[in-house]
């Protein structure tokens, strides 16, 4: 099994487009030049995190995928031989939106898109105004370097979609992520919903027995402080790196996809799954016979 080396981008964003697809390229750039061979930037960069307010005038900052933000980024992936991540808001038709992650091979090759399933509605994060759930199931992608799952933000808090990207074939699963806290709350609140963010995504690695790399943005936007803090997991839930609650990072972690085979056969939570009592998941609510 292939060691592989992931590169996160951690940054803050304007209320240009342009500047901040700039801005994650220049970053993109940087990963490969320490040798990142998958880069993976951080949900919706090419704006503020808008879902803070429903606004009809932000639908205009959504976008075709493939279009021109994957089209820029597939010259900069096949140029510098990465995989490019990129989580984008997609206009899918005249009303429909949603929020979506396309992924670009290192040949520059539109490999194709996930849109986020799980989409959240609460006191700034009004994502249900903007995007309609994803209706392409649950995906991997076969890159140069490695078959990867991505998952998107509110997706985190759901071992179901972590299990079934990885019963898919999935070797990493890659979260990009736009979450923070509001700024009247108190340090304990915040880091006691930091450690639940990281902890239940540390749960999937030991789960399904692969690594998991989450990446968050930083910065303050309106009411929210974005509180960074991306990171690493090995299969074991074993933080490899943790980046800074404030500042913006570029981090570049080789990971050894032998790990898996080793912690499944010493762990083997798969083999001993029984699939054939888990119907009942399938209900909203096990309250009625």
């Amino acid at each position: 099994m292939a060691k592989v080396k992931v590169g996160l981008v951690q940054m803050s964003c304007t209320a240009d487009k342009q500047q901040n697809l700039d801005k994650a390229i220049v970053k993109v750039r940087e990963a490969a030049e320490k040798g990142a061979q998958i880069v993976c930037l951080q949900e919706l960069f090419t704006s503020l995190y808008f879902c803070d307010v429903e606004n009809y005038d932000n639908f205009k900052l959504a976008e075709a995928i493939p279009g021109p933000s994957t089209g820029e980024l597939s010259k900069v992936a096949k140029e510098l031989n990465v995989v490019i991540i990129a989580s984008l808001f997609e206009k899918r038709a005249q009303g429909l939106y949603h929020n979506t992650t396309a992924v670009i091979d290192a040949d520059g090759a539109y490999l194709g898109k996930y849109r986020k399933m799980h989409i959240p509605d609460d006191p700034g994060f009004y994502e249900k105004f903007y995007f309609t759930p994803g209706d392409l199931g649950y995906k991997i992608f076969k890159t140069k370097f490695a078959t990867i799952g991505v998952l998107i933000c509110w997706d985190q808090w759901y071992p179901e979609a972590a299990r079934i990207t990885a019963l898919m074939g999935a070797e990493i699963l890659f979260y990009p992520t736009a979450i923070g806290w509001a700024t009247s709350q108190d340090d304990a609140t915040n880091m006691e919903q930091y450690n639940a963010w990281q902890t239940i995504q540390r749960s999937h690695a030991v789960a399904n027995g692969v690594h998991v790399v989450s990446v968050n943005r930083v910065g303050q936007e309106e009411e929210l402080k974005f509180w960074g803090g991306s990171f690493i997991s090995n299969p074991f839930g074993s933080v490899l790196y943790q980046a800074s609650h404030t500042d913006e990072e570029v981090i570049v972690q080789e990971i050894d996809l032998g790990k898996t085979d080793h912690y499944r056969t010493h762990w083997p939570f798969l083999r001993d799954r029984r699939i054939d009592s888990y119907q009942p998941i399938t209900k909203r609510l096990i309250d009625e016979e």
